[in-house]
């Protein structure tokens, strides 16, 4: 079993010391999904709800999250995040919206974190935004769908197709 790398020798959380690493290019991508009554669903995806543009402010939330995951997460590096975008998809069958990050940036070490945490909060500001109307929304289905850059270069999740 490898080693996990936030442990110290005596077992206790430690950051990883990158700086011996090399620069390089990375890029990762994390997606997840809220589903919504048909109600909400419809609203949302119309831009019909009174609070106003809610994946306007989901997709700002989600950006400015990518760029404080250091502050959120103990043991994560910060790290000067060069691009981070949140993209929205519907699925009118499952009356979800499902939201994408991409972070890049050049660095020593990778931001999979930083992607995982900008569409987590997405994801959440776009309950806020619509509980008035649904507080049943499910947020799930959140996962690393790939990652490019560093010593182990890409890595591409095929459990998710």
């Amino acid at each position: 079993m490898p080693r996990l790398s936030h442990f110290d020798a005596q077992g206790n959380a430690a950051m990883v010391d990158v700086g011996n690493k090399k620069q390089t290019e990375r890029r990762a991508v994390a997606t997840g999904q809220v589903r919504m009554s048909a109600e909400c669903y419809q609203a949302v995806r119309n831009g019909s709800l009174q609070k106003g543009d809610v994946l306007g402010v989901a997709r700002v939330a989600g950006i400015m999250a990518a760029k404080h995951t250091a502050f959120l997460i103990p043991l994560c590096h910060p790290l000067p995040i060069e691009q981070a975008s949140i993209d929205f998809d519907f699925s009118d069958q499952e009356c979800s919206v499902i939201a994408a990050c991409t972070v890049k940036t050049t660095g020593v070490t990778g931001v999979e974190m930083e992607a995982l945490t900008g569409v987590s909060i997405a994801l959440l500001t776009i309950y806020d935004m619509c509980k008035a109307l649904d507080k049943s929304m499910e947020l799930g289905n959140i996962y690393l769908v790939e990652k490019t850059g560093g010593k182990s270069g890409t890595y591409l999740n095929e459990k998710r197709g």
